[in-house]
């Protein structure tokens, strides 16, 4: 029996708008068994903008309001500022449409919970978009780690640098504010790196117990500019750097940080897992490879992840010719929308995206009270 088509909303057009939009447009060419999708309601504020984003993502209809888009798709992704995270994306489980919302689930513990209770209660698939576990590389060091070729794993070390506010006079923007955000480094990319961890390495150290983490603000104020001039400064509330400490149920540990301000690092997204007989690091700015250490060797191996039979990749070119930044975002709508054609689960969940918002929660509240604090 042929699936029906399925009609996607999406609420947000900017960077992550178009990253899905991309995704969504390369999914018949190399993956024809994914579930058939129009491109159908655009959700924006700025009718202007949004138009002509809808012309050219493929999108044949626009919305300025949410509870439109939600009446008329089969699919709800919710790609806006965090702070609109939990209304939209509850009131589309509510009507059993579901939901993929991008990360961090929600600015604070309390939303994200309200958004995991709802997708308990909804007969209908929601995930959270953490697009790096469609990593190949990422996939394949999975694989070596549940057969146990690192042993019993000891440490991990994550760090996600970026340098676009090293200028104080960079603009602010929604990212800086505590209410729209929730948090800054920590949220924006420490939360890429706490799930990382949890997907890599989450069954074999059974969660986190405890963390001891710092915040750190360089720039308290930023420019708005109107026309080039700057019209006025507006209050940094978040952090622009992070670091924690973790201790994982088993006796592992973990070291964790992220950075808005790290002079001459643009997407820098390390992370490293260390066992009682190997360890693998990975590399965002090398994301087809992976340094793997096996038991009696010296030193690490450089595995390009390419082969027909690595995660994902046969779906795309001959061993060796890699792909990029945005082929994560393919890998992760297949597996979401091939997961609401056939109504089951998706990984990571709305779950997994609170489990992640607990250590975020956390990390601030070690920050406030100066101690280490367990994840409750």
């Amino acid at each position: 029996m042929t699936q029906k088509r399925l009609k996607v909303g999406v609420l947000g057009y900017r960077f992550m708008g178009k990253a899905h939009s991309n995704a969504l447009a390369r999914l018949p060419m190399f993956f024809p068994d994914a579930p058939d999708v129009e491109r159908h309601t655009l959700v924006g504020r700025d009718e202007e903008a949004l138009a002509e984003a809808a012309e050219r993502f493929g999108f044949a209809h626009t919305a300025t309001d949410w509870e439109t888009a939600i009446d008329e798709v089969d699919v709800f992704y919710n790609l806006g500022p965090n702070h609109v995270h939990a209304e939209p994306s509850i009131a589309a489980l509510e009507a059993d449409v579901p939901v993929l919302c991008e990360k961090p689930l929600a600015p604070t513990l309390e939303e994200a919970a309200a958004m995991r209770d709802a997708a308990a209660a909804s007969a209908v698939t929601a995930g959270t978009a953490f697009n790096y576990r469609f990593v190949p590389a990422i996939r394949y060091a999975k694989g070596l780690i549940e057969d146990g070729e690192l042993g019993e794993i000891r440490q991990v070390r994550g760090r996600y640098l970026q340098d676009w506010l090293v200028d104080p006079e960079a603009p602010w923007a929604w990212r800086m504010d505590a209410d729209m955000a929730g948090s800054g480094a920590l949220g924006d990319l420490g939360a890429h790196t706490i799930d990382l961890a949890n997907f890599l390495v989450g069954e074999e150290v059974s969660g986190i117990d405890r963390v001891s983490g710092r915040l750190t603000t360089f720039v308290d104020e930023r420019p708005v500019y109107d026309d080039g001039a700057v019209a006025e400064y507006r209050d940094v509330t978040v952090d622009d750097a992070y670091s924690a400490q973790v201790a994982y149920e088993s006796g592992a540990t973990g070291t964790f940080e992220a950075t808005r301000v790290a002079e001459g690092h643009k997407n820098d997204h390390t992370i490293a897992v260390h066992g009682s007989k190997g360890s693998v690091k990975f590399s965002l700015e090398r994301l087809n490879e992976l340094e793997v250490l096996r038991e009696g060797n010296r030193g690490y191996e450089t595995v390009l992840v390419t082969d027909e039979t690595d995660p994902y990749v046969d779906r795309w070119w001959p061993p060796g010719h890699v792909i990029g930044w945005e082929h994560t975002f393919v890998h992760e709508n297949y597996e979401f929308l091939s997961a609401v054609a056939e109504g089951e689960s998706f990984e990571p969940s709305f779950a997994d995206g609170y489990e992640v918002q607990k250590a975020l929660a956390a990390i601030q509240r070690s920050d406030e009270r100066g101690e280490w604090v367990a994840v409750e």
